[in-house]
């Protein structure tokens, strides 16, 4: 994944003081140097796309199994530009067609876990993973839908058992990492250092490993987010990937205010099939409630 910015990317330096405030210098460092993308726009073939499997949907006499993949290939081009209503809209319509489309299953558990409907999204990836045992991304989003629904535990073995499909991918050995930390954040740091030891190359995507250990800063981290980048595209992927495990690493930290600011930056590059940009609206939405919880305790009145 090595890429180099060019003149086609919207490189802006931001000076985010306002967030800044109640953070430490190291955190402010970092926050002060961002890199910020043009935000992917919507590719005009999707749009064209749409308006074909529409027409067909409407107005060809297809079978029932043809009928149920025109709705999935039109719900999977709807998830990639966000609109995520509509793509489930066509998933279910699709599944109600053909009933074992595996596909359609694993997103719909992604769209239920995105809306935190847990319990909806276990069963659409356990129909998935019954359908087709081996299909390593289903085993990937439940687990990362049991993270977030708080069974961390039960997360651990479906993120290792994807982990193990490609053993030397940072990104796999990132999120086993944080799925850890939830249950024994040192013998989550200690497993993540035998991983990293372990990769066989160096990639961009190994900073994140290096940032979760302590070996790089925040700020050496967004330094060489542009490394290797030849197109705005990929930048804007970059940051989207960046941004979004810059907010985890300060969330670790407990500093939301810098997570929050992360999170936003990952959705403001709107690479809507990205891993990281699907969870960044949903991280988010948990912090707010975090941090409304303490303050609806102290406004709780005294009883004595």
């Amino acid at each position: 994944m090595a890429r180099r910015a060019t003149s086609v990317a919207l490189l802006i330096l931001l000076g985010l003081s306002q967030g800044c405030s109640t953070t430490s210098s190291s955190s402010s460092e970092g926050i002060s140097n961002l890199v910020i993308a043009e935000p992917m726009a919507i590719n005009p073939q999707s749009e064209l796309a749409l308006a074909r499997l529409s027409e067909i949907i409407q107005r060809v006499e297809v079978t029932e199994e043809q009928r149920a993949k025109l709705f999935y290939d039109r719900g999977v081009i709807f998830d990639s530009v966000g609109l995520r209503s509509l793509a489930s809209f066509d998933f279910q319509r699709a599944l109600r067609l053909q009933p074992d489309l595996v596909d359609a299953y694993n997103f719909m558990g992604i769209h239920h876990t995105q809306r935190q409907e847990f319990n909806l999204a276990y069963e659409a990836f356990d129909s998935a993973i019954e359908l087709e045992p081996q299909h390593q991304y289903a085993y990937l989003n439940r687990g990362i839908a049991l993270y977030y629904g708080g069974r961390a535990e039960m997360a651990v073995a479906d993120i290792q058992k994807f982990q193990l499909q490609e053993q030397f991918d940072p990104y796999r050995m990132a999120w086993l990492y944080l799925v850890e930390y939830e249950i024994d954040p040192q013998v989550a740091k200690q497993n993540l250092q035998a991983n990293y030891g372990s990769l066989p190359h160096n990639s961009w995507a190994n900073n994140i490993l290096r940032l979760f250990l302590g070996e790089m800063s925040e700020g050496e981290f967004i330094d060489e987010l542009t490394i290797g980048v030849t197109s705005s595209k990929e930048l804007t992927d970059r940051l989207c990937e960046g941004y979004f495990y810059l907010g985890k690493f300060n969330q670790i930290k407990e500093l939301p205010d810098n997570s929050s600011n992360y999170f936003k930056l990952a959705l403001s590059t709107n690479v809507y099939e990205f891993i990281e940009h699907r969870y960044a609206k949903l991280e988010l939405e948990l912090l707010k409630v975090n941090v409304a919880q303490p303050l609806n305790e102290e406004q709780q009145p005294v009883v004595e």
